[in-house]
């Protein structure tokens, strides 16, 4: 029986696709939904955001605008979920996205993985790198279903 989703979500269009039917999915089953951003420590090597694209206008480190990204885009989920009456918890985590993803999946035993697509080819995915395409090649015995946007 399925009772517990893994929903990743960076904030694209394909995560929010995936998150609403994860959202759906759950109040069928009545499972609960575990939503996942994480930040990719990759995309930051000291780096400063520029003050225009904060909303405090100043400057500040990448990892902390890409955690507030993050927090926002988990919390978009988390309320969709309150709305819906399904149980939902968030997770925010900073390391490599696929390994993450498996890794807090496994940690809650989680029964499926739910998570959006942008549909690019495989030799764009591996080209430049797909979550999704990861995830679903990765060693797990826990179950990917893939929303296309």
């Amino acid at each position: 029986m399925i009772s517990k989703l893994l929903v990743p979500t960076d904030g694209s269009k394909a995560a929010q696709k995936a998150a609403v039917y994860a959202i759906e999915l759950a109040k069928q089953l009545k499972a609960s939904v575990i939503v996942l951003s994480v930040i990719d420590r990759r995309s930051f090597t000291g780096q400063t955001v520029p003050s225009t694209r904060t909303a405090r206008h100043v400057i500040e480190p990448v990892e902390d605008y890409l955690r507030e990204a993050a927090e926002l885009y988990a919390g978009e989920i988390k309320k969709l979920c309150d709305k819906n009456g399904v149980r939902s918890q968030t997770v925010i985590t900073s390391g490599h996205p696929v390994e993450d993803i498996v890794k807090a999946a496994s940690r809650a035993k989680a029964d499926l993985i739910i998570m959006g697509s942008h549909g690019k080819s495989a030799l764009t995915a591996a080209v430049l790198g797909s979550v999704t395409y990861g995830v679903i090649h990765k060693e797990t015995k826990i179950p990917v279903l893939i929303v296309r946007r």
